[in-house]
C-alpha cells in the first residue's frame, strides 16, 4: 500500500487515491451483501463524503476500516428504512410478458430455490463466491479485497459452490 494514503487524509491528492484504491471493491462488496435496490455506489460516496467532513479526527491507518464501517452502517439503516416502506406499499407485478408461462414458472421456481440456497450460504461464502462467479474476480483479487489468503478465499469459493450444488441439481 503506497505511504502516501497514510500520511494525511485532509490532501485532496491523497483523499483522492484513497477513493480510487477502495471505491469500486467496496460498492461490489455491499452490492453482494445487500443487493441493488439499495443503491450501494451512493452509501460508498456518503461513506466517503463523511470520510471528508470528519478527515481530521480519523487516523490515516483506520481510514479502511471508518469507510467500510461507515458505508455497512448506511446500509443497514436503508434496509431498517425499506421494511417500513415496504409495509406500506404494494410491489405490482407486470402483466404482460413474451415467454411462456411453463418457462417463465421454472424460472421462477429456480430463481428462488437459488436465492435460498444463496441465502443459507454463511456471509463470507457468499460474498467471496458472488465476487468470483459474478464479477469474475480471482481468487487473489478476492483475497485483497476480504483482507484474507488466498486459500481462505479458495476454500470459501469451493464450499458455496458444494452446497449449492448439493440443493441445486442443475448445477451438477
Amino acid at each position: 500500500m503506497s505511504k502516501s494514503l497514510h500520511k494525511d487524509i485532509c490532501d485532496k491528492l491523497r483523499f483522492s487515491k484513497l477513493y480510487e484504491k477502495y471505491a469500486q471493491s467496496m460498492s461490489t462488496i455491499l452490492y453482494y451483501k445487500y443487493g441493488d435496490l439499495l443503491n450501494p455506489s451512493d452509501k460508498v460516496q456518503d461513506a466517503f463524503i463523511k470520510l471528508w467532513e470528519n478527515c481530521a479526527k480519523v487516523a490515516p491507518e483506520a481510514a479502511k476500516s471508518y469507510l467500510y464501517t461507515v458505508a455497512n452502517n448506511m446500509m443497514l439503516n436503508e434496509v431498517k428504512h425499506q421494511k417500513v416502506v415496504f409495509k406500506h406499499q404494494e410491489v405490482k407485478p407486470k402483466d404482460y410478458t413474451n415467454e411462456t408461462p411453463e418457462f417463465m414458472l421454472r424460472k421462477k421456481e429456480f430463481l428462488k430455490r437459488y436465492e435460498t440456497a444463496l441465502s443459507t450460504l454463511k456471509e463470507e461464502e457468499r460474498v467471496a463466491f458472488l465476487l468470483s462467479k459474478v464479477d469474475g474476480k480471482t481468487h487473489k483479487e478476492i483475497a485483497e479485497l476480504l483482507n484474507i489468503t488466498k486459500k481462505v478465499a479458495e476454500h470459501r469459493i469451493y464450499a458455496a459452490l458444494n452446497k449449492l450444488k448439493d440443493q441445486l441439481e442443475e448445477l451438477n
